[in-house]
């Protein structure tokens, strides 16, 4: 595909839709726990929703998902113009695996330490980027 005279390489397009389908997933989940409380569906005989315990770790995961992650996003669209290499996808992979075992231990774990060191996967993969995207700028100067 080309913008213009340039070509844009959309290998890190991929990871990048992997994370949005990660959101996705988290905001259907995050409607599945709210059902109970909002219209009712799938409460428990004593009116009580089953998902009441989870439901906030599902919605702080979610908003997770428009912080750091924004990071990642620029800098793949960044790396697509100015070209992919092997050791960007790994990265944007590498990101996308951390972010899925966060979101694992955020909505199904109280485990305050062990998301801390699965967040710094996503952490170190985004900066790997930023450093590759960085290189390539200098290059392309």
């Amino acid at each position: 595909m080309t913008i213009g005279a340039t070509a844009l390489d959309t290998t890190l397009l991929l990871p990048m839709t992997a994370h949005i389908a990660l959101a996705a997933f988290l905001y259907v989940l995050l409607t599945v726990a709210r059902a109970p409380a909002i219209w009712g569906i799938g409460r428990r005989a004593d009116g009580s929703n089953p998902w009441a315990k989870i439901e906030p770790r599902i919605s702080a995961n979610l908003s997770n998902q428009f912080e750091w992650p924004l990071f990642f996003h620029i800098a793949c669209v960044l790396l697509m113009l100015l070209g992919t290499g092997t050791t960007a996808v790994v990265f944007a992979w590498a990101f996308v695996g951390g972010r899925l075992l966060h979101s694992g231990v955020q909505v199904l774990t109280t485990n305050v330490r062990l998301r801390g060191l699965v967040f710094t996967v996503n952490f170190l993969a985004v900066l790997g980027l930023w450093g590759l995207l960085l290189r390539a700028a200098i290059e392309h100067a």
